[in-house]
């Protein structure tokens, strides 16, 4: 049996009662109309900044982008954007303006984190604490990541700029088929999503409920005992249908990848970014340059699973976790982009900075593995002219840290400040 190919449902008709329950599932109280026009860049409606003002003056600034470093600099953030970045004294400080002191600590961007599941506010809120300004959702069961973007446009402190996934295009739905009623329909197919069409229609829902990416995977999950993440779920033909129906939404696919084989499909299906990749070959790392694929290898997620109590867990962490850093190393010197992710779920948002601290003991200098956070990971969600730097124009998402990241990149995991948007939290 499959899917009849219909069109998707009207996001005007459907929209605002999938944000209503997914705003709920979120824990935020309130909705966004279906109709509201986008947010401009300071995460505002109509025009109405719903950034802060501040002054940051003080400390030692670094420019992921040049590599610069500016001592005694001074950041002024008008209405949630950056008006001026660099040295006290050439900067225009609004009278009357709110004053950060960042003597003795660095200031940088806040960081990108390219890969996690935000189900809930206080998730959203935690990962902002935790240096995450601005994300990419690996997918939520019920459309929570649509509405925590859209959390983040009306209440930007209380989460990170987010690019949403939606849910999961993967065979076995579960109960994701709640999530919306046009999903119903799969849960008779036999084989669950894997015809043209049934790959479509879940694509095809997601586009309408607004999302921004689209996930899917080619191999089963490293975190779960039972399955075997070398297991091959979707072939070639099956990744390149869900890749042309997101391209016919204007959109790219990051895909869920282990074996050498699957990320070759993956890569050669035309996705945008290969998720975790643990055993990427050269010849595919070669394709990937040539394509311009990004990687996102998520160290975090598989350094976390050598201290699992699972003893199966445990010993799949550490056979793959050196075979990971040899990927990202040998990625990396071959000019695949890489942006980092930590792929928190489950309630425990790790911090960016663990992920930028794997980069480098992977073999990137300190500048190269902060990219990956900041330049590197915001020119993959599209953001690359408001986040991953500090200058005028970008948004005001800021991190202070206490020392020298280029010298310690640890001093990343744990921020002393954290600037939403001009605001300090």
């Amino acid at each position: 049996m499959c899917v009849e190919n219909t069109p998707p449902p009207s996001s005007r008709l459907t929209r605002r009662g999938v944000l209503a329950g997914a705003a709920a599932l979120a824990g935020t109280t309130a909705v966004v109309a279906a109709s509201a026009p986008p947010a401009n860049a300071a995460g505002g409606r109509e025009g109405r900044p719903t950034g802060g003002d501040l002054v940051i003056e003080g400390g030692t600034l670094l420019d992921p982008s040049t590599g610069e470093v500016t001592e005694d600099a001074v950041v002024v953030i008008v209405d949630g954007v950056v008006r001026s970045a660099g040295r006290r004294g050439r900067a225009d400080v609004p009278a009357g303006a709110e004053v950060l002191d960042a003597h003795g600590s660095w200031i940088l961007p806040g960081l990108v984190d390219a890969h996690i599941h935000l189900n809930t506010a206080a998730e959203a809120r935690d990962a902002v604490l935790r240096g995450a300004t601005s994300a990419r959702s690996g997918s939520t069961n019920f459309f929570q990541d649509i509405a925590v973007r859209e959390l983040a446009r009306q209440a930007p402190e209380q989460a990170p700029r987010l690019r949403a996934a939606g849910v999961f295009v993967t065979p076995d739905l579960g109960d994701t088929v709640l999530a919306d009623p046009e999903l119903t329909p799969l849960a008779r197919l036999r084989d669950g999503v894997r015809s043209p069409e049934a790959l479509r229609r879940v694509v095809q829902v997601n586009l309408a409920r607004g999302a921004d990416v689209i996930k899917t995977r080619v191999n089963e999950r490293a975190g779960l005992p039972e399955q075997d993440p070398l297991a091959q779920v979707y072939d070639r033909e099956q990744l390149s249908a869900v890749v042309a129906a997101a391209r016919r939404g204007g959109k790219g696919v990051l895909c869920h990848s282990y074996s050498e084989k699957g990320c070759d499909d993956a890569v050669m299906a035309g996705i945008r970014s290969l998720e975790h990749g643990a055993f990427v070959g050269e010849r595919t790392l070669h394709e990937m340059r040539r394509r311009g694929t990004y990687f996102t290898p998520t160290l975090t997620a598989i350094a976390g699973l050598v201290d699992s109590s699972d003893p199966v867990l445990a010993e799949r962490g550490r056979q793959y976790l050196p075979v990971l850093k040899r990927a990202v190393l040998a990625a990396h010197e071959l000019g695949v982009p890489l942006a980092a992710g930590t792929d928190s779920s489950g309630g425990k948002i790790k911090p960016i900075g663990r992920e930028v601290e794997l980069m480098r003991a992977a073999g990137l200098s300190a500048l190269d593995a902060i990219r990956t956070a900041t330049t590197g990971a915001a020119k993959l969600l599209g953001l690359e002219r408001t986040a991953g730097r500090l200058a005028r124009g970008f948004a005001g998402d800021v991190l202070l840290v206490d020392g020298d990241p280029l010298s310690d990149v640890t001093v990343l995991k744990k921020p002393v400040r954290v600037v939403r948007s001009g605001i300090a939290l």
